[in-house]
């Protein structure tokens, strides 16, 4: 096959997204989500990469991408949050004309796939797992073999190691002596730098989206090598078991990935008889989705002291504003609540930016607001949005102070990685939600 031409578009945060689609012309659509490192051209001398998406393409139209920070895709501005790395995928599948494809997920792939099917379950008609995990260090059983302990020492061997073909061994890679070390190493170099393989690792070990798994409900296929050296299979067992209706095999072999090609058969045929078995779009009025709860802050007292006709004005000025910054940063504005607006957003970063810089652009009119975020499920009626999602982002709103954005754990956890920062708010029990609630502040 000759090689893809490689096309580039733009994602969030203005970064270049380098991408290639090719295949069979009337296959099913599959969008791959590397996993790790890739580099869209070298991709092909690797017999990692290639033993995946080589005979996947001789049943289905590939679409692939380097994920930024990587291959040919932007450096220049970080490797963002797995919420901006996965609207890199959202992204090429706008570039390609795709309202809607399968998805793999490989490795570091997989919460970004799995993240892009929960928020877009309208444009995912099935998921593909293979060597992932929900999260990577953790002791619930869904951890990788990563210990807290081993971090440092091995982060110090990717990064002062990297560029050699040494660090493309075991344990990513199973029968290495089959790669040629020259070919590793030059597959190294040109994928990424040290330094950025040293954050790359840095934010996988952050990586959470257990919250997550709850939500999906696109048909979904998880698959895992028993052996696995870097990523327990425990975690692929966890994914099974955390996703309604999730299928499971187990691969009888003890690699991550492997240059002995033909172990990846058993991989191939699951995902080829998976995504030629769920072609219907699957058709939910539930999504993942980020609300946003605004709410101004002593409204009542302003309303008494600058009269109603002026009142009236500030509200007008206050409701053109936050639609305006809701729309600049993406998102929809639902409705308003009381002296507040309800919005949505389809990626969580935005959602913060956004509730910083409302609070910004209403201190010159005298008010001040509160906000609070959440990302969960929703349930979309009509142009209305409910269900515990939503309602769990009105009580974190309930507990902000004047001129603060709180956010729950799982907007934080998704948008590490970012430039946002936070503090800690402490554990608060939410009225009608179930556990305790972790919040912070945006600062």
């Amino acid at each position: 096959m000759d090689l893809p031409e490689i096309r580039y578009t733009r994602s969030v945060g203005d970064i270049d997204i380098a991408y290639s689609e090719f295949g069979r012309e009337d296959g099913p659509r599959l969008v791959c989500v590397a996993g790790f490192v890739s580099h869209l051209e070298l991709n092909w001398e690797s017999p990692v990469a290639s033993g995946i998406v080589g005979p996947l393409a001789d049943a289905c139209r590939i679409l692939c991408f380097d994920k930024r920070g990587t291959g040919l895709s932007g450096r220049d501005l970080g490797f963002g949050s797995i919420a901006e790395r996965t609207d890199d995928a959202r992204a090429v599948m706008d570039a390609c004309g795709w309202d809607d494809a399968h998805v793999l997920g490989i490795s570091e792939g997989g919460p970004m796939a799995i993240l892009l099917a929960a928020t877009y379950p309208d444009r995912v008609t099935s998921l593909s797992l293979y060597g992932t995990f929900a999260r990577t260090v953790g002791t619930d059983g869904d951890a990788s073999d990563i210990h807290p302990g081993d971090i440092k020492a091995w982060l110090d061997h990717l990064e002062g190691n990297w560029g050699t073909g040494l660090v493309l061994a075991d344990p990513f890679i199973a029968h290495a002596d089959e790669y040629p070390l020259e070919a590793r190493a030059r597959f190294e170099r040109n994928a990424c730098t040290p330094k950025m393989v040293r954050e790359i690792m840095t934010r996988n070990l952050e990586i959470d989206v257990r919250d997550v798994l709850p939500t999906l409900s696109v048909p979904t296929l998880v698959v895992h090598s028993v052996g696995d050296p870097l990523v327990n299979v425990s975690s692929g067992r966890y994914l099974a078991e955390h996703i309604d209706g999730a299928r499971y095999v187990e691969l009888p072999f003890a690699m991550h990935g492997t240059a002995r090609v033909r172990d990846y058969e058993g991989l191939i045929d699951a995902v080829i008889e998976h995504v030629h078995g769920k072609r219907d779009r699957v058709v939910t009025e539930r999504a993942l989705a980020t609300v946003l709860f605004t709410d101004i802050v002593d409204s009542t007292q302003i309303a008494a002291r600058v009269g109603d006709r002026e009142w009236r004005r500030l509200l007008d000025r206050h409701d053109e504003e936050t639609r305006r910054c809701v729309e600049r940063f993406g998102g929809n504005v639902v409705k308003q609540t009381g002296d507040g607006m309800l919005s949505t957003f389809d990626g969580p970063a935005r959602g913060v930016q956004c509730a910083k810089q409302l609070g910004d652009a209403l201190v010159p009119y005298g008010i001040a607001i509160r906000a609070g975020l959440h990302t969960g499920e929703v349930e979309r009626r009509g142009d209305d949005v409910g269900g515990i999602g939503v309602h769990i982002g009105a009580r974190v709103a309930a507990l902000a102070r004047g001129g603060e954005v709180y956010v729950s754990r799982t907007v934080r956890d998704l948008v590490v990685g970012s430039e946002l920062r936070f503090e800690d708010r402490g554990t608060h029990e939410l009225k009608g939600a179930p556990d305790s609630w972790q919040l912070y502040a945006a600062v």
